[in-house]
């Protein structure tokens, strides 16, 4: 910041700034040397012209190759066919490794051999100008030797440069790009590239399976070896343990355990059903009841003696009809009948003793049974260890039986696939390259408008350069004739720094001091002007505050900032008790539309202290002091900063940095005490520091023009 005298009362003094730059001035001039920038366009263009017609033009072809399973439930593995698989399920770093695939210089090998590029001019030769450059490279150290680079790298080399392979963005397919100076040339080596690329998937998926199937190969050898070994084990073991096997590949033991409580159950029934009917027939027998049994009446003697019997009863009937119950034919029939039921009654008798015989015959065989079932526990209770052990052998020949015959599958599976036919890729071509008559480069109207563009852009920055070299593209300096106080004490210069007489030894009335400190700021020019006080001066911020609303009558933008909280001048200017302020702004709690206000009866803006803080020390100390100061001096012209003692205060050199002017309030008979103030912001490098002094306690003191 460079500081100006304090100007005299009889001239006008010149306010120093820089020149500001006359557009209008500098647009003149362009329009002048138009033509220093219009020539030099149209050669340029020219050029640009000349040289895209004489460059080969290229071709360029693309095919496009959609990136997918191939395989169906047909072709698939069989070890893949029981699982679910979602054929499209590709992520994008596998699209990305495709690309590098395709643009393998294996492959790139493939399709120079393959359509012969290496015996094209356009592949294996090189232009004069690029020869020379790269000889002079190689002898610096940055590049190869030209003589040195065989036919086949070179072709290869321009092979890679005009081949370009990349994936669409947000999709699965890539796009195979290739440029020639023939347009067939570029759609066929496109179309090979993508052809080639989907044989070496197959040929790299029949090679696993060739690898695969000799893998299982040598692994099938070696498990028949180790089935036979466990099978044989089982024999051995089962041998020697007595442990064979009967039918439903159950052991003889078991089976026969089973066997024997069929029998048990079934002699059981036989036992209880010959008790019951041999009882049944007694019961009937003692009651004297009829013998009406089905196994009585199922007998076919039974069956005869009661025909013979119903047969005479019928007679009975029909002979007593007519004969007395005396009569010897009644008493003939009545014998008959009774000998009739004797031969019932003994043949009932001797059907209950068979089956009575029946019942005794199955409780001995069932006796017989239970003891061969209790002797057949006994025995296999003792070969239950003896039977974990072959399950345990059963359990390891059926694992390794089952191993190769998975392995025996996989096999039959793998040497089916290991012909590239018999494998899909995980690919497939969506679009065919075609030739197109078009070339892709040069492109010439963009070529030539560009450079032509680039020619006029560079044209104008040297003229403009010029112009601003010669400096004659400036507006001239300003004259500001200040308001100045009528009479105004000569003004003493220590060091250059303007500083207005200590009036404390001046009769003149108050309001003219506080005139010549407001004319010496408004010379000063728009900036930020700190009012501080000495210890005794309790009237520095009610000066500041009316030094700030003069400022303001005058039409110029004029904020008040308060950063002496001890006595809170701006509480005269705003209404609100406890309003927000600089500290809410600095803390980030509040935005400058918060805290700004416009006192009531003038047009001054007010920025309170604030509250939360307890001293001026933290305001000044504070980190966005600086941001927040930087902010108000490019909004306003004049910033009125009221402060207590600065001297010895932290934080007080961050506002030096941003101080037009500081005048130390000194109170009436302490001028000694401004002085030494004064002395101390010097050193912290305040600028423009002047002490005032003055003997006024009350606002009554003031001229009108600056009461409240």
């Amino acid at each position: 910041m460079r500081r100006d005298r304090a100007p005299s009362a009889n001239a006008a003094p010149i306010e120093a700034v820089d020149g500001e730059l006359d557009l209008r001035a500098l647009g003149i001039a362009l329009w002048h040397k138009k033509r220093w920038i219009i020539l030099p366009t149209a050669a340029a263009a020219l050029i640009a012209f000349l040289a895209v017609n004489m460059v080969t033009p290229r071709y360029r072809s693309e095919a496009r190759v959609l990136i997918e399973n191939q395989e169906t439930a047909y072709n698939r593995p069989e070890a893949d066919k029981g699982g679910e698989r979602n054929p499209t399920l590709v992520d994008p770093e596998a699209v990305q490794s495709q690309v590098q695939l395709i643009q393998s210089r294996d492959l790139a090998r493939k399709v120079v051999y393959g359509l012969k590029l290496n015996e094209l001019k356009e592949f294996n030769s090189e232009s004069a100008p690029k020869i020379i450059l790269n000889a002079v490279l190689s002898l610096v150290g940055m590049g190869r030797d030209p003589s040195k680079v065989s036919v086949e790298e070179r072709a290869l080399e321009r092979f890679t440069e005009r081949l370009s392979v990349y994936a669409i963005e947000k999709s699965r397919v890539i796009v195979i790009d290739f440029q020639s100076e023939n347009p067939e040339l570029a759609a066929k080596v496109a179309n090979t590239v993508a052809d080639e690329y989907l044989a070496v998937q197959r040929a790299t998926k029949a090679a696993a399976m060739r690898q695969t199937s000799q893998w299982l190969a040598a692994e099938i050898d070696s498990l028949r070896g180790r089935v036979a070994e466990a099978e044989a084990k089982v024999e051995q073991f089962r041998a020697k343990s007595n442990l064979y096997v009967g039918n439903n590949n159950n052991q003889l033991g078991t089976q026969t355990l089973g066997e024997l409580n069929t029998q048990i159950v079934t002699a059981r029934a036989q036992k209880s059903d010959s008790e019951a009917r041999a009882r049944l027939i007694r019961e009937m027998l003692k009651s004297g009841k009829p013998l009406e049994v089905s196994d009585i009446l199922n007998s076919d003697l039974m069956r005869r003696l009661s025909e013979q019997r119903a047969a005479l009863r019928a007679q009975l009937a029909e002979q007593s009809s007519t004969l007395l119950p005396l009569h010897p034919r009644i008493k003939e029939l009545n014998a008959q009948i009774a000998s009739l039921d004797a031969q019932i009654r003994s043949e009932a008798d001797k059907l209950a003793r068979a089956f009575e015989n029946d019942t005794q015959v199955a409780n001995a065989k069932l006796e017989n049974l239970l003891a061969s079932l209790e002797q057949m526990k006994s025995q296999q209770a003792k070969l239950g260890g003896e039977d974990v052990q072959l399950r345990a052998l059963e359990r390891e020949a059926k694992a390794q039986r089952d191993l190769l015959e998975t392995y025996l599958a996989r096999y039959r599976d793998a040497t089916a696939r290991e012909t590239p036919g018999a494998v899909a890729p995980d690919a497939r071509v969506i679009s065919q390259a075609v030739a197109n008559t078009t070339a892709y480069f040069p492109k010439k109207l963009p070529i030539v408008a560009v450079v032509s563009l680039g020619a006029a852009m560079l044209m104008t920055v040297f003229v403009v350069m010029g112009e601003l070299l010669s400096g004659e593209v400036y507006r001239a300096e300003r004259v500001v004739t200040p308001r100045v106080a009528p009479e105004p004490e000569p003004v003493p210069e220590p060091e250059t720094v303007p500083v207005p007489v200590n009036l404390a030894a001046n009769t003149k009335p108050a309001q003219y001091r506080l005139a010549e400190l407001l004319a010496y700021m408004r010379n000063l020019g728009p900036g930020i002007f700190v009012i501080s006080r000495a210890k005794k001066a309790t009237m520095s911020g009610r000066i500041a505050v009316h030094l700030a609303r003069d400022l303001a009558a005058t039409g110029a933008r004029v904020l008040f900032l308060d950063l002496d909280p001890e006595t809170s001048p701006s509480a005269a200017l705003v209404a609100d008790p406890r309003p927000r302020g600089v500290s809410d702004l600095l803390a980030k709690t509040a935005g400058f539309s918060e805290v700004i206000q416009r006192e009531s009866v003038s047009p001054l803006h007010v920025i309170p202290h604030g509250y939360g803080v307890g001293d001026s020390a933290q305001l000044l100390s504070a980190d966005r002091l600086s941001i927040v100061l930087g902010a108000l001096a490019q909004t306003y012209e004049y910033v009125i900063v009221a402060t207590p003692a600065l001297a010895g205060v932290r934080g007080a050199p961050r506002l030096a940095k941003f101080a037009r002017a500081t005048a130390v309030i000194a109170a009436e008979g302490d001028e000694e005490a401004g002085e030494r103030q004064a002395a101390v912001l010097k050193d912290e490098q305040f600028a423009n520091v002047v002490v005032i002094a003055t003997g006024l306690e009350t606002p009554d003191g003031f001229s009108g023009r600056f009461a409240a």
